[in-house]
């Protein structure tokens, strides 16, 4: 019977298995290219070795330090805040009393989820540019305080706070409803005990929710340690695209790599780049696991 049963389980499985077999490890027969001066003639296996010229190409570019630390500065600041803003957020959302006013909040700061970058590029250009070219709400903002305009697509500074800002607006609402999820599973006698010790709701919410919530952050946070090596191309190229104006602040791995492909056509070294950030980030991840194991062994995914 026993038997029986793990076979039926396992015909179950074999959709999800025969999925992840043919999408997720065929292709990595394809990173071979990193290796190879790949041409196209030739084929991928036929192409000559070139052992790790094409990572020394990058890396002695000249682009890569400040490509790296834009990868690395944008995510570690999109990480940051939008765990901050999801938490903050699940927060306010969970001492709503009104179930009518809650559920209409939780769809206004979770519908960003699902706007298009595209769409959100458009929304930018109206704030920061306006619908000519120049101006834009923001700039008539600043004006009405007597502050100068400021040509925002030609000063690179701004851009990692505004991009964050996006960031934010855009994931801020979604992993709230993740953290609202981990919130209602904490027991109502907790708050109950509270109560009587006659804490007050910010004091209940400092004292009881946000420790509670430490698991889920350091799960969602070893995630998005994991993909601190990938930058939100969707969204970065979108709002930023072929304006070289702004590579100094925007420029991540994913954008330098299209670009190198579409421009150059470079299979070689755009497989390099692509393997070396998917290293970097499983190092990163087993890193912050055995950090995380260490410090809070009872959060700890593994």
């Amino acid at each position: 019977m026993a038997a029986r049963k793990g076979w039926v389980v396992g015909l179950l499985a074999l959709p999800a298995v025969v999925f992840f077999l043919v999408f997720n490890y065929l292709p990595m027969a394809g990173l071979v290219v990193a290796f190879k001066e790949f041409d196209v003639n030739l084929g991928i296996f036929d192409s000559p070795w070139n052992g790790l010229e094409n990572f020394t190409y990058f890396l002695e570019s000249g682009d890569a330090a400040r490509i790296l630390f834009n990868t690395l500065f944008l995510n570690v600041l999109f990480l940051g805040a939008t765990l901050a803003a999801g938490i903050i957020l699940a927060i306010m959302l969970n001492e709503i009393r009104s179930t009518f006013f809650k559920r209409v909040s939780q769809s206004v700061v979770f519908f960003p989820y699902f706007v298009s970058p595209v769409v959100i590029s458009i929304i930018l250009q109206v704030l920061l540019a306006g619908a000519s070219g120049g101006g834009g709400a923001v700039n008539d903002a600043l004006s009405g305080f007597g502050f100068p305009a400021v040509d925002w697509y030609t000063e690179p500074g701004p851009w990692p706070w505004i991009l964050t800002v996006v960031k934010i607006w855009q994931l801020g609402g979604y992993l709230s409803v993740i953290f609202l999820a981990a919130i209602t599973g904490i027991p109502e006698e907790v708050y109950e005990a509270g109560m009587i010790d006659g804490a007050s709701r910010a004091q209940m919410a400092w004292r009881i929710t946000l420790p509670l919530l430490k698991p889920t952050a350091a799960v969602l946070l070893v995630l998005g340690v994991g993909r601190i090596f990938y930058g939100d191309f969707g969204t970065i190229y979108a709002i930023i695209g072929d304006n070289g104006t702004l590579f100094d602040n925007t420029d991540v791995i994913d954008t330098y790599v299209f670009r190198a492909l579409r421009q150059l056509g470079d299979f070689g070294t755009t497989a390099a780049i692509g393997l070396f950030q998917s290293v970097v980030g499983f190092i990163l991840v087993v890193i912050a696991v055995l950090i995380q194991r260490k410090y809070s062994k009872e959060t700890s995914i593994l």
